[in-house]
This record gives structure tokens, C-alpha cells and sequence, in this order.
């Protein structure tokens, strides 16, 4: 068999699905054959942390509306289902094909989480796939999530909310100023689903937030929304209300299981396995 063929046996197939009711529908999942790379997704923070069942829920999602198989979850932090003990716990099916694909469970860049994945996977035959974001498919987890909170409608006409309840809407994610301009992308996907104005800023950089809710007051924003970008363990519930509040803005919850997450994993995924065996 040709390395191309055994790539093209390797790789996950992508299939239809029947449309699920509501906004949480997706056209295509992948379903990974017999022997396939393990699919970890990597959580920062310790298993034992506040808010790290989002991980585990997350990776029911991907199992039950993406792959098929079972995903596996591995922590950066602490002993307990550490991402290095999960990796050397795991059997390997194929010695031609790496031993798991390690998905970071972040919305964007984050040196330290990047860095800690980089470090575990060099020393397992794994391979480490990118952030989660930026995805179109992450501006439809934040619309979900301001319509959830009042902030925004959720209908839509050819999949766009024509009307918002707040006509301005801060991103705030966790990170450095790189996470910033990639959350600008998704920002940018936002603005176009809610037909609202939308500006980005570090969560933690409340300076930054309050400058961007004056600059949107100033185009004539008169109600703001805070929209997390992240999953949920990286910041607490206080430090969000804090922040909003100096902005004064109210805010939506953080991103958390969203089966759009889950899709966008499943992707992450087949693209760093499709890499690893064209190399």
C-alpha cells in the first residue's frame, strides 16, 4: 500500500448528519476508524479545579456528535488525570501513526498553555494540535451565549440576527496582546452575525476594557454586552462581573460546553493528524 493510501485509510471520514433542531445544529461530524490516534483535549489547570467538568462534558460532546470514539481529557496541572500520565497510559494501536493528538482547550494562543503541551507531547509520540480559536464556528457559540443572557436576539435569516438587544459587545478574552488580535477575527465574525459594534480586550487588562467601552459609547453604542471568550476554568465568575461592571456593561456567561467547541476540536484534530502523516 502507497504512504498516500495508508494516509487516506488514516484519516477520519466525514459524515452527515440528520440537522438537529435548534441553533445548536451542525451539517458534518467526523468519524474516526478502528485504531485512530486518541483525541485528548488538554485543560488547563488541574482536574480538581473549579469548573474542570467543562473539559469532561466537552469531551462527551466530541465523542457523541463528532467522532464516535471516545475523547479523552488530560490536565496541565496537578496529579490527578495529568496530561502526561494520560498520554503514557495510552496503548499503542498503529506504530504508523502517531500515538495521540492533543487538542488545547483554548480559545486562542496562550505561551504558557502552548508551551506546557509542546513539553508533554515531545516526550510521548504525540502530536499537538492548534487552539480551538479563531473559528466562525466560536462567534456562534459567543451569539449564543449574549442571546442566552438577554443580550442579543437569536433569530436569524440566512443563519444572521438582524436585531441585537446591545448595540455594542466587548470581547474579552484571557492572554497576551496576540490573543487579543486573534480574538479580533472572531470579533470581526460576530459583528457580522449580530449587526452590532464589537471591540476586543484582555480580561485582564481592565483599562483596556474600560477604553473600549468608551470608544464604543462614543460610535453611539448605548448598550453594552460583555462576551467572554473562553471556555470557563481561566477566569472566575467575580472577576468577569468585576470587569463588566467597570466597563459598565453587563455580560454573558463564558463560552463553556458549547457543541460548537466540540466541533471545532473534532476539526483541530483531523487538520494536526493530517499534517503529522503528510510529514
Amino acid at each position: 500500500m502507497s504512504p498516500e493510501s495508508q494516509a487516506s485509510e488514516a484519516l477520519p471520514s466525514r459524515r452527515r448528519r440528520t440537522p438537529r433542531g435548534g441553533r445548536h445544529r451542525g451539517a458534518e461530524s467526523y468519524l474516526l476508524p478502528p485504531g485512530s490516534p486518541a483525541l485528548i483535549l488538554a485543560a488547563p489547570g488541574p482536574a480538581t479545579a473549579p469548573g474542570a467538568a467543562v473539559a469532561t462534558e466537552l469531551a462527551r460532546l466530541v465523542e457523541i456528535e463528532q467522532t464516535g470514539q471516545p475523547a479523552l481529557v488530560g490536565h496541565l496541572e496537578g496529579t490527578e488525570r495529568h496530561l502526561g500520565a494520560v498520554l503514557a497510559g495510552l496503548r499503542q494501536e498503529r506504530p504508523d501513526q502517531p500515538a495521540a493528538v492533543v487538542v488545547p482547550l483554548t480559545t486562542g494562543p496562550d505561551p504558557e498553555v502552548d508551551a506546557a503541551v509542546r513539553k508533554i507531547v515531545a516526550d510521548a509520540r504525540a502530536v499537538a494540535a492548534d487552539p480551538l480559536g479563531p473559528h466562525p464556528l466560536i462567534a456562534e457559540a459567543l451569539h449564543d451565549r449574549l442571546a442566552e443572557a438577554g443580550l442579543a436576539r437569536a433569530d436569524r435569516v440566512r443563519m444572521m440576527t438582524m436585531v441585537t438587544a446591545a448595540s455594542g459587545v466587548i470581547v474579552v478574552t484571557p492572554g497576551d496582546q496576540e490573543a487579543v488580535r486573534q480574538a479580533e477575527v472572531t470579533g470581526v465574525w460576530l459583528s457580522s452575525r449580530l449587526a452590532a459594534l464589537v471591540s476586543t480586550a484582555s480580561l485582564g487588562d481592565e483599562s483596556a476594557v474600560t477604553t473600549a467601552a468608551a470608544q464604543l459609547r462614543a460610535s453611539g453604542a448605548a448598550r453594552l454586552a460583555v462576551a467572554p471568550y473562553l471556555i470557563g476554568p481561566e477566569t472566575t465568575a467575580e472577576r468577569l462581573a468585576a470587569v463588566s461592571a467597570a466597563a459598565g456593561a453587563e455580560h454573558a456567561a463564558p463560552i463553556g460546553a458549547h457543541p460548537a467547541l466540540a466541533q471545532v476540536a473534532a476539526l483541530r484534530y483531523v487538520e494536526a493528524l493530517a499534517t503529522a502523516l503528510a510529514d
